[in-house]
């Protein structure tokens, strides 16, 4: 009996990508037939466009393909964790519904995952199509992250990658909502690879990608993966602690030496300025880790099912 393999995949408005997506999965999956069934998880995440007529369509017409639509839009991650959810296979494919995913490099993730490796992951040596704004965000995001993280997360990792089912069910049990998924791959600690390949500009569609929106969210998945702010503030505050004893005892030595000086109001305005901006910013990132305690207590799903196509009595979260 062959394997099967599971491709999760959010969509958020991708109307003009789902047919040729679905077209060049089937050709992949008609090349390793002899070995391999497939199944296509797609998660329509509150796509404004006609995806999920789209996808009605194709579902009718091939029975690989399962739906799951959100009530609204969850992001990336919600979509992903939505896919995620509802996958069968002895090992599951993540990838995007953009195209800049080939699915013509899954052969090479199922040769690794049969070789032992329970994470393959991919890494972008090179972003073709995307701006400067968008090129400097994600190296940025990755230099922080890199730095930030209590374990180590490669650079340009890309959420797309095949882990076997014991990856992907350990995954799913996790109790966090607030994750970045790339981020929790390396924390769980499965036998994992890499494979490198250039990410293709975009062909069809448009970017969802907004910075307002992209950036609070990086944040908060960066602070979600590490204590290691919390230990530099730590850190700091006595470094400063040393620093300000040191620095009355030499006044006091001052004065008592030289008399009281009346010089030095600009310096003291100057350093009461910066210590009060630190604060300010200390007190900002605690608020944001008190942001995500209070979303982890509250518990709230990550993501709500309207729908399942073909339909299902499973849970919608």
């Amino acid at each position: 009996m062959n394997r099967l393999i599971s491709v999760a995949i959010p969509a958020y408005n991708e109307s003009a990508n789902l047919v040729d997506l679905h077209s060049r999965l089937s050709k992949v999956a008609a090349s390793l037939s002899d070995r391999y069934s497939f199944e296509f998880v797609i998660c329509e995440n509150g796509s404004s466009d006609d995806s999920m007529e789209i996808l009605r369509q194709l579902s009718a017409e091939d029975d690989r393909i399962v739906v799951v639509r959100l009530v609204r839009n969850f992001h990336m991650e919600g979509g992903m964790l939505a896919a995620l959810s509802e996958v069968k296979g002895d090992a599951c494919v993540i990838m995007s519904a953009d195209l800049q995913d080939p699915p013509e490099l899954i052969p090479q993730l199922i040769a690794k995952w049969e070789a032992g490796v329970e994470n393959v992951y991919t890494t972008i040596l090179h972003r073709h199509g995307e701006g400067f704004l968008r090129r400097v965000s994600a190296k940025l995001f990755y230099a922080i992250l890199a730095r930030a993280s209590d374990y180590d997360i490669p650079r340009n990792a890309s959420d797309f990658r095949l882990v076997s089912r014991q990856a992907y069910e350990t995954f799913n049990a996790l109790p966090e909502r607030v994750r970045l998924v790339r981020s929790v791959w390396p924390w769980l600690g499965f036998p994992s690879e890499s494979i490198e390949y250039e990410r293709p500009a975009r062909s069809k569609g448009k970017s969802s990608f907004k910075p307002l929106v992209t950036a609070p969210f990086a944040i908060r998945s960066i602070l979600s993966s590490s204590f290691r702010i919390l230990r530099a503030f730590s850190l700091f505050a006595l470094l400063l602690f040393i620093v300000s004893l040191l620095g009355t005892a030499f006044t006091v030595a001052g004065v008592l030496i030289f008399g009281v000086p009346f010089a030095g109001f600009g310096t003291i305005a100057t350093v009461g300025l910066l210590l009060f901006s630190l604060l300010f910013l200390f007190l900002a990132v605690i608020s944001e880790y008190l942001a995500i305690i209070f979303d982890e207590v509250r518990g709230r799903p990550a993501y709500l099912v309207a729908e399942r196509v073909p339909d299902s009595n499973c849970p919608d979260a």
